[in-house]
């Protein structure tokens, strides 16, 4: 074990100065930190950059961020001070193409100097690397001296964070720590100096300010939110490299960031790149792309970079945190969370490139992440430790639909998948139609997206069922999916709406549930929604009608409703009247009307209320729909791949309005940047329009809706969704988790039928009571449990109305 021997200690006078909790450092910057340019990744680490610095690395087995920043600051101890950040003017470029190995290149304004970065991961470990050149006239640079800066935000909080200096191997260094995770700070020529101080009281940033002199060389600070600062020896100024490791304790981070150190860093930069070779897109697809295949290449490693290492077939959202410039530690989770929806839309596009070892890769972790009851968490920690808890129904389809494709192409190995989807499909029986959030995570109630996905997931798990001898199952699965698809219109559709005078029948966003209703609020039964987000003094309740998004076109991407269905005609006509926005790079659609979640009015940051923004995602979206219509969809394509960033990244939102506050029009905004879900919509995109359809179309689904089929006569019954009333002609279907039997009558009692239910595995138990067409009156019945020898205890009264 390595000793820990202070290097230096605290200097009389000069004690600790705790930042106050929150405090961010100086050196972040609201206006610039605002658009990242990169994202690389290794088998054990990941970074993100923005401006030019290292703005946050990830280590896999906390995947919280660990740094807030890491900049250079020069000076040539006389008359100017450098920050990297605010004072170079920066230029990106990939090292290699294929990899995500990167090359910046800072120039201070009056061309006296450039700093030259190139940045990869150590191939194995858990360790960044930097390898750093400092160019210009001897003279001049034989003046200059180069320091490192750092904030540490170990296990994704700014505070109670800790760092000391050291020596290890004969070489100074810096190691901080917060929790179980340590990280170590040198270079491969060590530190001539370093310090450790707090956020805008005694770090490095304040030292050299003040006087452009290094005069602090504080040896610890503890339990605070620190910065830790090293300077370069002025000999190894030209050529070092920096090295930023992690590891569970100080000493698994000491000995592997010395470990990758002892190897050259051309060394690390070619089997980097190597391997990334390894890793190729689908070439052939680039014909089709109108940046010569830039993005294809770029989105195609980033959502393999968003695979944890640790944690086999996790794919998180996204590396980035949304306005992290702007947070403080009462938000760690960020972006870099798995969410089911995210992860699947990830692992499909990998499917769609070949990777059928990575899909079912996802896919076997999805399993081990599955709950009990066959649901998923809202979203959790790549360990499984759930996030938020909100129940998403869509993001319990996703998986079934993933296990069929993987099924489809032979790609399940020898793993028996049939226990997984059974639970999954189970979920969807006990709690579909109605869903406490749709994919935008804010309403309940029956979203046309998310009963998309329902539908499709409920088929294909009817398929699956089928193929593994569960007919009984499959029929069972396929009348609930048929359930849904005949009541699609009933529940999501609008007859009199307000936002087109010409369109007055057309999808919403969402309608709310009933009184009586899963999720039902306060108010139910007046089809109001409540809008999230919404700034101070700004209405936030607003008719269903009211409210629009594109989540229906899922209908027309999985094969539910066709292209020219007159109902999606007329719903794209109303979305494009609210929600399009023409921008000088093309046309892209924000989520809905009213969305608050986005860059404020004023181009600040979005803290709780702010003004949603058009998402490039979305113009993939329509991209997709517009290929189904048979129409050409290069111009989209072509806007798709300009709202990239300069180092390929996808913005989750973009700046819609005019520019202001360095905020470019149809450049990135502050949200996520890369959105792994907007590069894996790319990749999914180019091999549909190499195929000629739809790539996620479900063949099954397509074949029993697409071109129209008899409405299910059925009409289901759960206790947790009672139904009141029932067409004549159709039976009712009372669905249970438990076997129970039915007493009903039709007659008020006079006559009284029994009927036992038929129990179809975990998908629980039915039992059908029938009408005829002619039939009028009351439909009741109560229930019996055997199992519990109990009887329900009250009748259930449902109409009969005349068909119509």
């Amino acid at each position: 074990m390595t000793e820990l021997v202070p290097q230096y200690t605290w200097v009389d006078g000069q004690g600790p100065a705790f930042g106050a909790p929150g405090m961010e450092p100086r050196w972040t910057s609201a206006a610039k930190d605002t658009v990242g340019t990169a994202y690389a990744a290794s088998s054990r680490a990941w970074y993100t950059i923005s401006h030019g610095i290292l703005n946050e690395i990830y280590y896999p087995t906390i995947d919280r961020p660990q740094i807030r920043d890491m900049q250079f600051l020069i000076t040539d101890g006389e008359t100017f001070f450098h920050e990297e950040k605010r004072d170079l003017k920066h230029e990106f470029a990939y090292i290699d193409s294929d990899a995500l190995a990167v090359r910046i290149t800072g120039t201070d304004c009056d061309n006296r100097y450039t700093l030259t970065k190139e940045i990869v991961n150590d191939p194995h470990y858990p360790v960044v690397l930097i390898h750093v050149r400092l160019e210009g006239d001897r003279d001049f640079l034989s003046r200059l001296q180069v320091y490192a800066l750092l904030s540490p935000h170990i296990d994704g909080g700014g505070m109670g964070n800790s760092a000391r200096t050291l020596l290890v191997a004969g070489q100074l260094a810096v190691v901080a720590w917060r929790n179980q995770t340590s990280l170590t700070f040198t270079t491969d020529c060590g530190f001539s100096r370093a310090s450790c101080g707090y956020v805008g009281q005694s770090d490095g940033w304040q030292d050299l300010k003040h006087n452009l002199t290094m005069d602090w060389e504080f040896g610890s600070a503890l339990d605070g939110n620190v910065a830790v600062m090293g300077q370069i020896p002025p000999q190894y100024t030209s050529d070092f490299t920096v090295a930023i490791g992690f590891g569970e304790g100080h000493h698994a981070a000491l000995s592997t960031t010395m470990g990758a150190l002892a190897t050259p860093f051309d060394q690390h930069l070619k089997r980097f790149i190597e391997q990334w070779h390894r890793a190729a897109s689908p070439r052939e697809w680039a014909e089709n792309a109108k940046d010569g295949g830039r993005l294809l290449q770029v989105s195609h490693n980033v959502v393999l970079a968003h695979e944890d290492k640790t944690y086999a077939g996790a794919f998180i959202a996204s590396a980035s945190i949304p306005w992290g410039y702007a947070k403080s530690d009462d938000d760690l989770g960020g972006y870099h969370l798995v969410w089911t929806r995210d992860m699947v839309q990830s692992a499909t596009a990998l499917l769609a490139c070949g990777r059928v070892d990575t899909a079912r890769r996802a896919l076997t972790y999805l399993a081990c992440t599955q709950r009990p009851d066959g649901g998923f968490a809202q979203n959790f920690w790549i360990d499984g430790t759930p996030y938020w808890t909100g129940i998403q129904l869509d993001e319990v389809a996703f998986p079934i639909m993933l296990a069929w494709r993987l099924w489809k192409l032979d790609g399940l190995g020898e793993w028996d998948v049939f226990p997984f989807i059974e639970r999954a499909a189970a979920f969807l029986v006990r709690y579909a139609p109605v869903t406490q959030q749709e994919r935008w995570e804010e309403c309940a109630g029956y979203s046309p997206s998310t009963l998309a996905a329902v539908i499709s997931g409920l088929i294909c798990a009817a398929e699956l069922a089928r193929a593994h001898g569960a007919p009984e199952l499959a029929t069972f699965l396929e009348e609930q999916a048929d359930w849904i698809e005949g009541h699609l219109e009933d529940w999501t559709v609008t007859n009199d709406g307000v936002l087109l005078p010409e369109v007055k029948r057309h999808y919403m966003r969402i309608r709310p549930p009933e009184c009586g209703e899963p999720y039902a609020r306060e108010g139910c039964g007046s089809e109001m929604i409540r809008i999230a987000n919404r700034g101070p003094g700004e209405k936030a309740e607003f008719e269903a009608r009211e409210v629009i998004d594109g989540g229906f076109l899922e209908l027309v991407r999985y094969g539910v409703r066709r292209a020219d269905d007159p109902l999606i005609v007329d719903t794209l006509k109303v979305i494009d009247h609210v929600l399009k926005i023409d921008t000088p790079k093309g046309p892209c659609w924000r989520r809905y009307n009213h969305d608050g979640y986005g860059q404020r009015h004023d181009g600040g940051p979005f803290q709780g209320f702010g003004q949603g923004r058009a998402w490039p995602l979305l113009t993939g979206e329509r991209a997709h729909y517009e290929l189904a219509a048979g129409h050409d969809i290069s111009p989209l394509i072509e806007t798709y791949e300009k709202f990239a960033s300069e180092g390929g990244m996808m913005p989750e939102q973009i700046w819609d309005e005019p520019d202001r506050k360095g905020l470019i029009f149809g450049g990135p905004a502050g949200s996520a940047m890369p959105l792994v879900w907007a590069h894996a919509e790319y990749l999914k995109l180019l091999r549909s329009l190499f195929d000629g359809r739809v790539f996620d179309r479900i063949a099954a689904v397509e074949k029993r809706y697409a071109n129209g089929r008899e409405r299910s006569k059925l009409e289901v019954f759960k206790l947790r969704r009672p139904v009141k009333r029932i067409p004549a002609g159709h039976t009712l279907r009372i669905i249970a988790q438990e076997h129970f039997r039915a007493m009903w009558t039709a007659d008020n009692w006079r006559t009284v039928t029994s009927v036992e239910s038929a129990t179809v595995g975990r998908a629980g138990s039915f039992a059908d009571l029938p009408t005829n067409p002619e039939q009028t009156g009351t439909l009741s019945f109560t229930l019996f449990w055997p199992e519990e020898s109990r009887w329900e205890g009250h009748n259930f009264d449902v109409a009969i109305e005349a068909a119509r």
